[in-house]
C-alpha cells in the first residue's frame, strides 16, 4: 500500500490501468517442488489480473517438508481401475502405486 493514499483512490487508480485485484478465500496453498513442498497456512491470497495476466499475491506462515514419494491416491481412482478392470479393490490400489498413480498403466496392466 502506497503511505497517504486511501484504499478506495488506490482501487480508482488500479481500475484505469487495468488492473483487477480479487481476494481469495484460502485454506491453505500447497507449493510442489521436485524435490520438497512448500506449505502456507493461514494464507492472504489476492489474484491480480494485470491486462490479461493473472498473478497470485500470497503471504502467511511458510512451511517446508519434505515431497512424498507415494503418489495421491483418492477413492474415486480406485474405483475407476476396479471398474474398468474387475480387479478386487487391493489390486487396483497395488496396481496404482505400483505406476506412481498413473491409472492408465494401471488399467492395462490389470487388464492383461
Amino acid at each position: 500500500m502506497i503511505p497517504g493514499l486511501n484504499p478506495r483512490e488506490m482501487q480508482k487508480a488500479m481500475k484505469r490501468l487495468g488492473i483487477q485485484q480479487e481476494e481469495l478465500d484460502a485454506i491453505e496453498v500447497l507449493i510442489r517442488l521436485h524435490d520438497k513442498e512448500i506449505v502456507i497456512t493461514n494464507p492472504s491470497v489476492a489474484k491480480v489480473n494485470m491486462m490479461g495476466q493473472e498473478t497470485f499475491q500470497i503471504s502467511g506462515i511458510i512451511h517446508e517438508r519434505a515431497r512424498s514419494e507415494e503418489p495421491d491416491i483418492n477413492p474415486e481412482d480406485i474405483k475407476a481401475v476396479m471398474d474398468q478392470t474387475g480387479a478386487s479393490k487391493e489390486n487396483a490400489l497395488k496396481s496404482i502405486k505400483k505406476h506412481k498413480g498413473d491409472l492408465a498403466a494401471a488399467i492395462l496392466e490389470l487388464q492383461n
